[in-house]
């Protein structure tokens, strides 16, 4: 495909030179809020990541694909993010894992991506002006720049009911039993919990009252994508059911929790999308190297009830809080990622702790 060139412009007027990989529609264009993971592999896991719909993701690693692409990898049935933007595509992996090329998991996912642009000096200019909308693609430049024009973010954006599960699921065999709202949940993320606890995983719009018909011992608030400030709904169910149920949340699920604690959201300039984040548990002083992928993170200060447990050494932003009163607590990373490669995986256990006490006087 490189012959088939493609041009990637930003909403600002910013343009980007490379050529066509993956998917080539017939529009020939793709847009979105681009954003950039500095991972150094992991790519089919974040490109599979149901969190990074609406947004085109710019890899800062300049060779991806080197180890091709295996079902095992997968974090959802197929990629929600827009398109992808990359140094240099390999074409030819090596591992013994591999099933194919990463190029041909994009053509079979109709996902799109531009290879060949100077991905450090897109990085760049996202830090500088932040997220931003844009466009790409092997159409005209006239016509890949109207598009950028009309490119939108995520602000005020309800993208969970776009990617959650249109009907409840059952995982797991163990004793406690949790119910997980699927905000755009992880596949790692349900085996983690199906490996302590019988799982039942429910649409996002899940009433409070169907959730206490379904008796758990715990509840559990996933990842997902867009502004937790267009959440309203799912922040009311959770205010009714704190204190009622132990609940933990991860990334989207640690805002919303926040939110329905008293706090506030706001946008970070560019978020936290890579693997290499470290966090410091307040309460033990240990740092952890997490996986994140968000871009809205909570207000300091703002939460009515409860503490803060964790914080990111790189900005100071609250990545954990906890209230004993209301026996929920949440994190804005990704335990059941591995880049530590386990160094968040207690929070899972801490969880079951919870639940063990807490079922004795439910």
């Amino acid at each position: 495909m490189k012959n088939v060139p493609s041009v990637l412009v930003l909403a600002d007027g910013t343009t980007f030179e490379g050529y066509a990989a993956g998917y080539l529609s017939d529009e020939g264009v793709t847009s979105g809020e681009f954003v950039f993971n500095t991972a150094q592999s992991g790519y089919q896991e974040v490109i599979t990541d149901p969190s990074y719909a609406g947004q085109i993701i710019s890899f800062t690693y300049p060779h991806i694909g080197n180890y091709g692409v295996t079902p095992l990898d997968d974090e959802s049935l197929h990629p929600w993010c827009a398109g992808i933007v990359v140094r240099e595509l390999s074409h030819l992996p090596s591992n013994w894992r591999s099933v194919g090329p990463l190029e041909g998991f994009l053509r079979q996912h109709l996902l799109p991506a531009i290879v060949g642009v100077d991905t450090r000096r897109l990085t760049k200019h996202l830090r500088a002006h932040g997220a931003l909308p844009g466009a790409f693609g092997h159409a005209d430049l006239p016509v890949v720049a109207a598009a950028a024009a009309r490119a939108v973010g995520t602000d005020n954006a309800d993208l969970v009911s776009l990617v959650t599960t249109r009907r409840a699921y059952s995982r797991g065999d163990g004793a406690l039993h949790v119910v997980a709202f699927d905000y755009g949940i992880k596949t790692t993320m349900v085996h983690q919990l199906a490996q302590r606890f019988r799982v039942t995983v429910v649409p996002s719009s899940t009433s409070a009252e169907h959730v206490r018909a379904l008796n758990p011992d715990g509840v559990f608030l996933s990842n997902g994508p867009g502004d937790p400030a267009a959440l309203g709904a799912q922040v009311g169910v959770l205010e009714e059911l704190l204190g009622t149920v132990p609940i933990f949340g991860i990334c989207l699920g640690h805002q919303l929790l926040a939110t329905a604690l008293g706090g506030r959201t706001f946008k970070l300039p560019f978020g936290h999308h890579g693997s290499n984040h470290p966090v410091s548990d307040l309460a033990t002083g240990r740092v952890e190297i997490t996986a994140q992928n968000h871009n809205y993170a909570v207000v300091p200060d703002s939460i009515a009830r409860g503490v803060v447990s964790h914080v990111n050494l790189n900005d100071g932003v609250i990545e954990g809080i906890a209230s004993v009163e209301d026996r929920c607590f949440s994190v804005q990373y990704h335990p059941e990622a591995g880049p530590g490669p386990h160094d968040a995986r207690y929070l899972f256990n801490r969880f079951e702790t919870l639940l063990t006490t807490s079922a004795g006087v439910r």
